[in-house]
């Protein structure tokens, strides 16, 4: 949308607020049998037989994504996978979403266009409905909202509670490669203050960067766990690290765990970065947060089911709660787990 450099930029204020909606949501196709009424009216309207899921994501400039090395386009997207990750941690399917903006005056129509070819890129591929939302001003900056609606039938939710002793932790993909891509980036932008001339080069880091610019929603896990008939016992997404979200299940089940060190997957990628940065990989599997993989836990009585799956890595076992929450070393040495994850208070 922005192919001519020299066009005028198009000032918010020429639209207004409606306007301003209809220009960037008249391209929005209605998809999913539940949405009666999307955009257009003073309230959406959805009829749904099943359980319906709500979960709600802010996300502020200067806190939580950075303007200078993340484009729009690519911001548009991953402010949907944030909240679509939270409903498949529910084990259920995202179908619509609304978006909330808060924009200064400092961007032009053009660069939310960009936003928004990003969130609808993201509703196309996930196959979710935008069906409302709200644009306002900004004082200084932009915040983005969005709230995603899904939909599962009551007896396949899963929780965070129901993690049992002896049960087994699995998480999917792999850990780390978005907080090194996010150190990656941090480290250009440093170097362009320096030299803005310099042009930097992110071929061998394509991987991780893309991972924290432009994550992907573990939409496909929801259906393969039905397909293996594994209903896992409690899930959550890695949002915030590895080590805080095994903490939450277990804080929510009251139990234990033992996580191994020797079985966090990290991907090629990640462990030669680590080396680089002379950052222990261990540290970032279990702090780095932004992977938006799923973490869960089954019944052992489901590991044939799920053994020597791509997909899954079984990392620990849940124990009792007076165990506490553990990562056996390497050198099998026992450290208690800490929460040392993202905090947007610190």
């Amino acid at each position: 949308m922005l192919e001519d450099k020299n066009k005028k930029a198009t000032s918010l204020a020429e639209l207004g607020e409606f306007g301003l909606i209809d220009h960037l949501t008249k391209y929005f196709k209605v998809g999913q049998e539940t949405t009666k009424k999307g955009i257009g009216d003073d309230c959406a309207v959805i009829s749904d037989a099943n359980e319906t899921l709500i979960t709600t994501d802010l996300l502020v400039e200067g806190v939580h994504f950075d303007l200078s090395y993340v484009p729009l386009k690519h911001l548009g997207y991953k402010a949907v996978m944030v909240n679509l990750s939270d409903v498949y941690a529910m084990n259920a399917e995202a179908t619509q979403i609304t978006v909330s903006l808060a924009v200064s005056n400092r961007f032009p129509l053009e660069a939310l266009e960009e936003l928004y070819t990003g969130i609808q890129l993201a509703c196309d591929t996930y196959k979710v409905d935008l069906i409302g939302g709200d644009t306002t001003s900004s004082t200084k900056g932009i915040l983005i909202s969005i709230t995603a609606l899904g939909s599962a039938k009551k007896e396949d939710i899963v929780y965070r509670d129901g993690a049992k002793p002896n049960d087994l932790i699995v998480v999917t993909g792999d850990i780390g490669g978005a907080y090194l891509g996010l150190q990656v980036l941090e480290r250009e932008k440093e170097v362009f203050k320096v030299n803005p001339q310099s042009q930097p080069d992110l071929e061998a880091y394509s991987y991780l960067v893309e991972r924290q610019l432009k994550p992907e929603a573990r939409k496909d896990v929801v259906k393969l766990l039905k397909d293996l008939d594994i209903k896992p016992t409690s899930m959550i997404d890695i949002s915030d690290g590895l080590s805080s979200e095994i903490m939450h299940i277990c804080t929510q089940s009251k139990v234990g765990c033992n996580i191994y060190e020797d079985k966090l997957p990290l991907d090629p990628q990640v462990i030669s970065t680590c080396e680089e940065f002379e950052i222990d990989s261990t540290m970032v599997a279990l702090s780095g947060g932004e992977d938006y993989e799923l973490l869960f836990t089954i019944s052992m009585d489901d590991f044939d089911k799920l053994k020597g799956n791509p997909n899954f890595t079984v990392i620990g076992h849940i124990t009792e709660e007076n165990v506490g929450k553990n990562l056996i070393t390497r050198a099998n040495q026992q450290i208690k787990l800490k929460a040392q994850g993202w905090n947007s208070f610190e």
